[in-house]
């Protein structure tokens, strides 16, 4: 047995900006209020560090060899190691001090003063009654094993440890359709549920079908993704993996992610619904099709049943070649509302209704009236924004006229966000155009202000005012008076219920004399409407004697229980 004599000066407070808690627990400690040896030598080079989960036994004993606590079986312990997560969990400090000195595999024998145990003046953790918490003990700790966690509930109930990592930056969530092969243990390493039985574990993120930890564990994962979550007792419930979770302190979940898709209710009734069985390339929605852009497409047309019967197969019937299709009435409704939300390269399968299938379009021989379909369709390539390099300064901006009236007529359909878009992207391009002279500076400043104030249009319809007013500000810090932004600006105040901000706007724009009244008028009534809204809400609130509580026009909320 190796003594270290020297071991408590290990533990000085190192001086820092500002301390943290533990720093100010050690600022008292005595030297040689911890002393170890060394019972058995561990291996590797490293030792825990903060934020390392540790898993370790410890059996406490007396000065005279009295066992008091053990987590060892043949010392009347469960058997079940401790679990902490090294500056997370709160800990003694004869462990958080001694624990990170330790390799993985070692045995060492700690002997503590009672300010390094439980005996500490506001001492963390508790005991029950009739603990020796002020007298000097012996704490036995092997060390299992120590690693790096991602912690994903705050109050450390759930725990992942990445033992490979995966491929990509997506995450399964509500409501992908997840398999993954899953094997459970209990606390102290017993197999409640084996990988090897069957096929992977097929479910529903978001639908309750696995236990809740395990779910959040799965939900910080990629494809491919092999690793352990710890998952603590108030994080499970019981399912097809854990029948019983009555009695089970904690369960570790071997995992390897093998595979998610998305489903997406394109209609939010169950009926258009949009399974992603491979990946795109880009981002949602900049980079998906558009009004008026030329799909190149493979798909498969089958029918919703039993033997789900191929109509019409692109790599078939087509030739192998890809369907070019104008996006726009050529294709059925369901169709298109799907491909809408694809990126290039994506494979999704599609099950339509009849009335978004070939009720409203002109149906196949083969596909009878009224039936249900089902579509794979792989989107190869679209259509996309013209590169600018190369082009002079009237060809950019004749394209960018172009894109910008695909924003207009997405606008005009209400779908802002897709319009947004758009016009984000030519913003985004502007970047790398260099005027040559005064005119053409000139329209380049009036189209780039353009541009801001129909983002700043579109954010006010998504309900986004103050990002509306962000964009108009783009174009005032260059414009202050500029009319088309004071007039946007003062109605995004307006709809934020700033009604003083509105009115000094409105107010700069007087010389316009129209469209100035039109909009002081409108905010005067929406001011009115505004009043008259409180008075009502509040109606005899105050009207009633001291001690007496008023029937106000609102809804009573109870104060929230956490």
């Amino acid at each position: 047995m190796a003594v270290d004599e020297d071991f408590g000066q290990q533990f000085k407070p190192q001086k820092k900006k500002s301390d943290s808690d533990d720093d100010k627990r050690r600022k008292n400690v005595k030297p040689g209020s911890l002393m170890k040896a060394v019972m058995r030598a561990g291996g590797g080079e490293t030792t825990p560090t903060d934020g390392d989960q540790v898993i370790y036994h410890c059996t406490i004993r007396t000065q005279d060899g009295v066992v008091v606590e053990s987590t060892c079986a043949e010392l009347g312990g469960k058997d079940v190691p401790i679990r902490q997560v090294l500056g997370k969990t709160k800990m003694i400090l004869g462990l958080l001090d001694g624990i990170p000195t330790m390799f993985k595999g070692e045995i060492a024998m700690f002997k503590m003063k009672p300010e390094m145990h439980y005996g500490e003046d506001d001492c963390p953790v508790s005991v029950a009654d009739g603990f020796p918490k002020d007298a000097e003990l012996h704490f036995e700790i092997e060390l299992i094993d120590f690693s790096k966690v991602k912690v994903i509930s705050e109050d450390l109930g759930v725990l992942k440890k990445v033992t490979e990592e995966g491929q990509g930056w997506e995450t399964p969530r509500e409501p992908y359709e997840v398999k993954a092969w899953i094997s459970v243990k209990s606390g102290d390493g017993k197999m409640i549920m084996s990988r090897t039985q069957g096929e992977p574990f097929f479910f529903t993120f978001g639908k309750s079908e696995v236990p809740k930890g395990l779910e959040m564990g799965l939900g910080t994962m990629t494809r491919g993704e092999k690793a352990v979550i710890y998952v603590t007792n108030q994080y499970l419930t019981r399912c097809s993996l854990i029948p019983a979770v009555e009695d089970i302190t904690e369960v570790y979940f071997e995992v390897e992610l093998v595979h998610f898709v998305q489903v997406r209710d394109v209609l939010g009734d169950g009926r258009l619904i949009k399974r992603r069985i491979h990946d795109g390339r880009g981002e949602f929605p900049m980079d998906c099709p558009l009004h008026d852009s030329l799909l190149r497409v493979h798909y498969k047309g089958m029918l919703l049943n039993e033997e789900n019967i191929v109509f019409y197969d692109t790599k078939v019937d087509n030739n192998r070649s890809a369907f070019g299709v104008p996006f726009r009435r050529r294709v059925p409704e369901g169709f298109e509302m799907c491909i809408r939300l694809m990126l290039p390269g994506e494979i999704a399968l599609v099950t339509c209704p009849p009335d978004y299938a070939y009720d409203k379009f002109p149906r196949p021989a083969n596909v009878p009236q009224g039936a249900c379909v089902q579509w794979e369709i792989e989107l190869l390539d679209y259509e996309k924004q013209k590169d600018w390099t190369g082009l002079n300064f009237r060809q950019i901006m004749e394209d960018v006229e172009k894109t910008k009236g695909t924003g207009n007529r997405l606008f005009k359909e209400g779908k802002f966000e897709l319009a947004k878009a758009k016009y984000d992207h030519v913003l985004r391009e502007f970047n790398h155009v260099n005027p040559q002279d005064d005119e053409e500076g000139k329209e380049f400043s009036d189209a780039r202000n353009l541009l801001h104030l129909n983002v700043a249009a579109c954010f006010l319809k998504m309900g986004e005012h103050k990002k509306s007013i962000e964009a108009c500000n783009k174009v005032l810090d260059a414009n202050p008076v500029h009319v088309k932004a004071l007039y946007r600006r003062g109605m995004a105040y307006m709809s934020a219920g700033d009604f003083e901000e509105a009115r000094d706007d409105f107010n700069k724009i007087n010389h316009q004399k129209s469209t100035a009244k039109a909009a002081l008028l409108r905010l005067k009534k929406e001011e009115q409407e505004f009043l008259k809204r409180a008075r009502k809400q509040f109606k005899g609130l105050f009207d009633k004697k001291p001690g007496e509580i008023a029937e106000a026009g609102v809804k009573r909320y109870r104060r929230s229980s956490y």
